[in-house]
């Protein structure tokens, strides 16, 4: 009869876990990586802008833009911070439940060596109960 780790169901709800929290870590690095390509697009098509005023009132609505592109450059560095605070958490999330797995895991496997040490003993016994019952029988006496 095979002998089951006692905490088998709770090694699996561990592992549940942990998928759980790396897909929650994919998802916020994806993200982020998306966040990161969108304001580095967003920047490159800032600067890419020149444009040489003509008159005041173009000055001025340049100024204007401009302002407002930083504003706006400001706003999605904030956003890309909220994004870096996600992964960070997400990443404390998936390295917590992977020390659980891990902690389970190790115990598991003290549990199937010392399964595999007790089968031993079992087996040598009734090896050395052989052995000892043909001694006895080779010597002409009786097992004890």
């Amino acid at each position: 009869m095979k002998r089951l780790f006692p905490l088998a169901g709770l090694l699996r709800l561990r592992h549940l876990q942990q998928d759980q929290a790396s897909v929650e870590l994919a998802a916020a690095n994806t993200a982020l990586r998306a966040h990161d390509e969108r304001h580095l697009h967003a920047r490159a098509a800032l600067y890419g802008l020149s444009a040489t005023p003509t008159n005041m009132a173009a000055l001025s609505a340049m100024a204007a833009a401009r302002a407002s592109s930083r504003s706006m450059l400001g706003d999605l560095d904030a956003l890309g911070r909220n994004h870096q605070t996600a992964v960070d958490a997400a990443q404390t999330v998936f390295d917590s439940a992977r020390a659980d797995s891990i902690r389970l895991e190790k115990l598991e496997v003290r549990h199937a060596e010392a399964l595999a040490a007790e089968d031993l003993h079992a087996e040598q016994t009734v090896l050395d109960e052989i052995a000892s019952t043909r001694w006895h029988r080779d010597q002409g006496g009786e097992p004890e």
